[in-house]
């Protein structure tokens, strides 16, 4: 994965003895933590529906509890910065409170001081909550989102082959803006977009089950999407073979026919060996129109993720009330790697394919114009290929 435009590390601080006269954490009722956690809920009047685990935190249980298992460490260990929480009542808060309240923020998008209002902490308890959590993801939960090596990606290829009939398919790019209030930093007017409004960018190849492969973001919305593309470190591993880099043979056409790996991405991307985007021109031969409908339909996987991505963590989506443009893309992170873990875990609250595709509403379609003289070549021979196929998939 392209590391995060922005994202910086916190330097761990040596561990030290606590203090003796710091209280012990205290560890979770065996069996009825939750019991316990819906009654705070219910009493903050979070919702109606706050008896339902899966209602309120949008996932499994056994998610969340390999959530609480990943991080726990980090969330005990008392080193010199080591602090308790504490909830209204002044009971310790433990490490599934902790992992609770950072994903009521992160899947309600409320603020951190109504947040901390329903449970009687003061805000700044809230964030310190949040951010921990996400460190931690940052430290421990990384192998959820990576690019697949040989064999995965085979499985991969099949894929996007068998569901759209398109030959060496790795997966699907797209961007989508995350919109913030108006800053009053200097320089502000970069994060205004072509829509006239303040918004970072996120940058997301996405495989057939929809999960994230790589992502980019902390650019912001001014920069278009070819550009943001060729700033990223994904875009410099394919030009110079390090992804991408795998060739086939097209069955059924002249000797010689070979296609490298690729990906799909919409017009506003150039057309690249390892990136194939649609025909533009009209009147299309029954060819290219066999291959642009495809093309269009491997590209849902994509547009699907980025809006569950949204819909699901809502802290996401709306307008971000002057967010650290530093934290910001950690944020996006962090969100993208709890996705993979459900889609990982087969959690049966995890999204399907939307009804709706349209995660950037308002935006115009970007189009560009540039297209590598060999990758025009590969998307013809793929034209010609699916052609051949018409409407049937490959067996």
């Amino acid at each position: 994965m392209a590391p995060l435009r922005g994202a910086k590390r916190r330097k761990r601080q040596h561990e030290t003895a606590s203090p003796a006269s710091a209280p012990p954490l205290t560890p979770p009722l065996a069996g009825d933590w939750w019991e316990v956690f819906a009654r705070r809920l219910a009493a903050g009047k979070f919702s109606k529906g706050c008896q339902n685990f899966e209602s309120v935190f949008k996932m499994s249980r056994k998610t969340f509890d390999y959530l609480c298992s990943l991080i726990k460490g980090d969330f005990t260990r008392k080193t010199q910065s080591f602090r308790n929480f504490r909830f209204g009542d002044k009971v310790i808060l433990g490490v599934e409170d902790q992992v609770a309240v950072a994903l009521l923020r992160l899947t309600t998008g409320e603020s951190l001081l109504s947040i901390g209002t329903r449970f009687g902490m003061n805000h700044s308890s809230i964030s310190n909550i949040t951010w921990k959590f996400i460190e931690c993801l940052e430290e421990r939960a990384t192998s959820h989102l990576k690019w697949p090596g040989r064999d995965e990606m085979a499985t991969i290829k099949a894929k996007f082959e068998k569901i759209q009939g398109l030959p060496n398919c790795c997966g699907a790019i797209d961007t989508t803006h995350i919109l913030m209030c108006s800053s009053a930093q200097p320089n502000s007017n970069v994060w205004l977009d072509g829509e006239n409004r303040n918004s970072m960018v996120l940058q997301a190849v996405v495989d057939p089950d929809m999960r994230f492969r790589d992502v980019v973001s902390g650019w912001p919305g001014s920069l278009d999407d070819s550009c943001i593309l060729r700033t990223s470190g994904f875009y410099r591993l394919c030009q110079k073979g390090a992804r991408l880099d795998g060739q086939m043979e097209l069955p059924g056409g002249s000797a010689g026919s070979m296609v490298r790996e690729y990906i799909v991405g919409d017009a506003s991307y150039p057309l690249l060996p390892w990136l194939m985007t649609p025909y533009q021109e009209h009147d299309l031969s029954p060819g290219k129109a066999e291959f642009n409908k495809r093309h269009a339909a491997a590209r849902l996987v994509v547009q699907g993720a980025l809006t569950n991505l949204k819909e699901r963590w809502q802290v996401l989506k709306g307008e971000l009330w002057r967010p650290d443009k530093h934290r910001l893309p950690r944020i996006i992170y962090a969100c993208c790697l709890l996705t993979n873990i459900m889609i990982d875990f087969e959690d049966a609250q995890r999204d399907g394919m939307p009804a709706s595709h349209n995660h950037d509403d308002g935006y115009r379609q970007q189009v560009s114009n540039v297209a590598d003289a060999g990758a025009v070549t590969q998307r013809d021979l793929l034209s010609q290929y699916v052609g051949r196929l018409g409407t049937k998939l490959p067996e």
